[in-house]
């Protein structure tokens, strides 16, 4: 089969590790007898700097026009540094969310065994934790009306969202806890907020559609508490935009390494999958950053284009290469390769 796929490498150790999971899929291209036609374009701040835009139009018809879109990551000092500065590269990031309809945010958190060690949380309480979150990726507060007034000494953000947003990923949600373990938790602040409170209305109704899926609820500052102290209790999580930035950092500490966690974000236009790193500038071009989060979504875009034995086996990879105790240098304890070692590797394993 042959599939199109545009590749926005982005900022910092973005290309970089986009290239290591090019090297996988070429590998799983050749293995299974698929062909995938990369289409490149610029976002952030490599964007702004060749064009003046941090998403040009050419980037976001690149995107539309393929099947799935494999990116990066985003950022750049010299504009994090500046808090005058009217163009920034993260406005791509949100543009191409809200170009591309990307709705639903989807971050599953594994625990593998042999690198507990890394994580802050004690072994005990890794044990058994599995769960994903479904962040709403398009609405809320960092797309609700803001500004500010009085001579800039009064900001405002408004936290908006309809049913029909709800619902949708809502759908999704639903749909995940039913291959798992049919529990699915909102996370809200309902007793505070009109919007957690529309959310948990709506939820209810839908759970009466769902009733094989076990639903629960939870405010969120208890659901950040629970995390640490209990992570295991989690199967699906469902929650809003900011809620679910801020929890699915958290929860990425439970597996000891930024470098190890893949996302999607699932659009009405295509769907987009990324690690959750950021550009970490400090190594940026020194082949030292991380590429398992990038090679693992995507194990993601491959089950999105139906091709799930091919993404098994990406993931059987990952697996493979972390129990010979070989990993990068973040991953402390084992044998520490660079950046595109660890890409050769995971590609020979994926290839058979």
């Amino acid at each position: 089969m042959k599939f199109t796929i545009s590749v926005l490498p982005g900022d910092g150790i973005g290309p970089e590790v986009i290239e290591q999971g090019i090297k996988v899929m070429e590998a799983i291209g050749k293995r299974f007898g698929h062909t995938f036609d990369y289409r490149y374009g610029d976002v952030g701040g490599i964007a702004i700097d060749r064009t003046g835009s941090p998403l040009p139009q050419e980037t976001i018809d690149i995107c539309i026009n393929s099947d799935a879109l494999l990116f990066g990551a985003i950022g750049d000092p010299k504009y994090d540094n500046d808090p005058t500065a009217k163009v920034r590269p993260e406005q791509g990031l949100l543009g191409l969310r809200k170009a591309l309809d990307l709705y639903c945010n989807i971050r599953p958190l594994t625990i593998f065994q042999n690198l507990k060690h890394l994580s802050p949380i004690r072994p005990e309480n890794l044990d058994g934790v599995d769960f994903v979150v479904y962040r709403e990726l398009i609405g809320g507060i960092y797309f609700g009306a803001k500004g500010r007034k009085e001579d800039g000494n009064y900001a405002f953000d408004t936290c908006e969202y309809r049913v029909e947003e709800i619902d949708r990923i809502a759908k999704l949600a639903f749909a995940a806890a039913r291959l798992r373990g049919k529990k699915l938790m909102l996370v809200d602040k309902a007793n505070v907020l009109e919007t957690s409170r529309l959310w948990r209305e709506r939820i209810q109704q839908l759970a009466k559609e769902n009733s094989d899926i076990e639903v629960s609820y939870m405010f969120v500052d208890n659901a950040a508490m629970q995390m640490i102290v209990n992570p295991a209790q989690f199967d699906v999580i469902l929650t809003t935009n900011m809620f679910g930035d801020i929890l699915s950092d958290e929860s990425s500490v439970l597996a000891g390494s930024l470098g190890l966690i893949p996302s999607a974000s699932i659009g009405s236009k295509t769907s987009m999958f990324e690690p959750i790193h950021g550009s970490a500038p400090d190594i940026a071009g020194q082949d030292l950053a991380n590429p398992i989060a990038t090679v693992a979504s995507v194990a993601m875009l491959l089950d999105h284009l139906k091709l799930e034995k091919e993404a098994e086996t990406v993931r059987a990879a990952i697996s493979e290469l972390l129990e010979r105790g070989i990993g990068t240098a973040d991953l402390k304890g084992l044998e520490a390769r660079s950046c595109s070692q660890v890409g050769d590797e995971l590609a020979k394993i994926a290839a058979g």
